[in-house]
């Protein structure tokens, strides 16, 4: 992990939302962790994604929270408001229950650049501990392989 960043000399903020830290906790078990992660948010509740990332009350009304809306506009805050190379948001249900008419384990991730924005919609099956999981690896996936494809 740490080469992908310290090779190409890059930074990375994350905003996380279903995956509440785990992403942040997994890149910073890297060790030398601080020459590549700047900083991250984890914004929970409708409020504090209007508070933090100033994300607007009619894009939470629009689209919920749990949309590919949702998370692309969290990548781009987060990387606004850090100016760093790459960010990275999580917005999603991590179950049991159905939210906003979501299913349990409908995950979206987003990851900003100076190129623009991408995200992935995901889907996983298991409890919350397993989703949050897959969800984190698979959104540092996202990171590296936007990275990657930004050369």
């Amino acid at each position: 992990i740490q080469n992908t960043f310290r090779t190409r000399g890059l930074m990375v903020c994350i905003a996380e939302s279903c995956t509440g830290g785990l992403i942040s906790h997994l890149l910073t078990g890297c060790p030398g962790a601080s020459s590549f992660f700047d900083s991250s948010v984890v914004c929970y509740s409708n409020e504090s994604k209007r508070d933090l990332l100033g994300i607007s009350t009619e894009l939470i009304n629009k689209y919920g929270v749990i949309s590919e809306e949702m998370a692309r506009a969290m990548a781009v805050s987060v990387r606004k408001a850090r100016n760093t190379d790459f960010s990275l948001a999580t917005t999603g249900n991590l179950g049991p229950d159905t939210m906003e008419d979501k299913e349990a384990g409908l995950v979206y991730a987003a990851v900003d650049h100076k190129g623009g924005t991408v995200s992935r919609q995901l889907l996983f099956n298991g409890g919350r501990a397993l989703i949050k999981l897959r969800a984190s690896m698979a959104s540092l996936e996202l990171l590296f392989d936007t990275i990657k494809s930004s050369e």
